[in-house]
């Protein structure tokens, strides 16, 4: 081929550091259009992006131009000093040091659209850390439960 054609969509889960309920109603709407305007510009589209108080998910397209690690450390790192300037109340905002990165079939895209814009009903039956541990499950990832939470 004469070019580089590529779509690889996935789907990120970080949380606030120690899941510390930091994402009010109130900021999330700006908080998501602020992350999802990294996301364009890291060349990574984001389709959706939802959540609840404690942790949030995006679901993008990867740029082929850019690592997933550099692409979700950008994003946090950008949206954490942001998020610093909503008000003092945010002051000592963190995200977790960690991330998860799934990837997903064209065929699951409006599957995990739909989970994602579900995040408030869906967790008022399950907690992060069960969702996580769940996704990790899902996409056999193995993981050591002492080194998944900070």
């Amino acid at each position: 081929m004469s070019q580089s054609l590529a779509r690889v969509v996935v789907h990120w889960v970080f949380s606030t550091k120690q899941r510390r309920p930091w994402l009010t109603e109130q900021v999330r709407e700006r908080l998501y259009a602020y992350m999802a305007s990294v996301y364009e510009r890291l060349e990574c589209h984001a389709l959706l992006i939802g959540g609840t108080a404690d942790h949030v998910h995006v679901l993008s397209v990867l740029s082929r131009n850019h690592a997933p690690k550099t692409v979700v450390e950008e994003v946090k790192k950008t949206s954490s000093k942001w998020i610093k300037t909503v008000g003092p109340e945010f002051a000592d905002f963190q995200w977790q040091g960690g991330y998860g990165v799934f990837s997903v079939s064209e065929s699951k895209v409006d599957a995990v659209r739909k989970y994602i814009a579900g995040q408030e009903e869906h967790h008022r039956e399950m907690t992060f850390q069960e969702e996580l541990r769940g996704l990790l499950k899902r996409h056999g990832i193995e993981f050591d439960e002492r080194y998944l939470w900070d």
